[in-house]
């Protein structure tokens, strides 16, 4: 069940993709891309103070998944304490999947560095990021973008 919106929002996108070069299908958190252009997707976080600040910056090209779980924002059951556990793969149900279980494994700050490289073992897992408060880790290929200043 935990890929279930990422398999939604591939098949709805690769759908649109005959229609249109361009096209992004956002599912409660888990977001299908594709096309030529470099887009970038916006982390919220909840209540930490890198929420809204980041985003993950992707070229689309073949599509990909960018999804997002987490412990403290939404009604899905999470076993963890993350903010935002962030995964890009190029299949959108293998993102979401991967996510989820970021996210299980982060109940702390310090089980950041363990959590991210369990999940990029992953095969085809090429990035991952986690947020929980102030803390946020990154590894594999996560090109991250400011979006706005801290106030």
């Amino acid at each position: 069940m935990a890929a279930v919106a990422g398999a939604v929002a591939e098949h709805v996108g690769r759908a649109l993709s005959g229609l249109s070069e361009e096209v992004i299908v956002e599912n409660g958190g888990d977001v299908f891309l594709i096309g030529r252009r470099e887009r970038t997707v916006a982390i919220y976080a909840a209540e930490s103070p890198l929420s809204g600040l980041l985003g993950v910056t992707v070229l689309p090209q073949g599509g990909m998944g960018v999804c997002t779980s987490s412990g403290t924002v939404g009604h899905s059951l999470s076993l963890g304490r993350a903010d935002a556990a962030v995964v890009i793969a190029r299949s959108c149900a293998l993102a979401d999947a991967a996510a989820t279980r970021l996210g299980n494994l982060v109940r702390a700050p310090d089980d950041i560095e363990d959590a991210l490289e369990r999940i990029c073992s992953v095969k085809d897992v090429l990035g991952a990021l986690v947020i929980i408060g102030d803390r946020m880790g990154a590894k594999g290929d996560v090109r991250l973008k400011l979006l706005k200043q801290k106030k």
